[in-house]
């Protein structure tokens, strides 16, 4: 599936895991995997379900990217 929401991956080192944010879909929109792969999927499952079960789809953040010539 091909979508165009963010995921925001970070280490936690309080938990021991990359904690995983799906920030369009509020603070609640969380899950977490135990190796960088292992969180990616989780986000991707979650993402999947919160598309399905949701009828009023938030838009996707657009973010700008710079290129810096040297």
């Amino acid at each position: 599936m091909k979508s165009h929401y963010s995921i925001l991956i970070q280490w936690s080192d309080e938990d021991e895991c990359y904690i995983v944010s799906l920030p369009e879909f509020g603070k609640y929109a969380r899950t977490h995997g135990d190796t960088y792969e292992e969180a990616v999927k989780n986000a991707q499952e979650v993402l999947e379900l919160l598309i399905e079960d949701n009828k009023n789809l938030p838009q996707p953040n657009i973010y700008e990217s710079e290129v810096i010539a040297n």
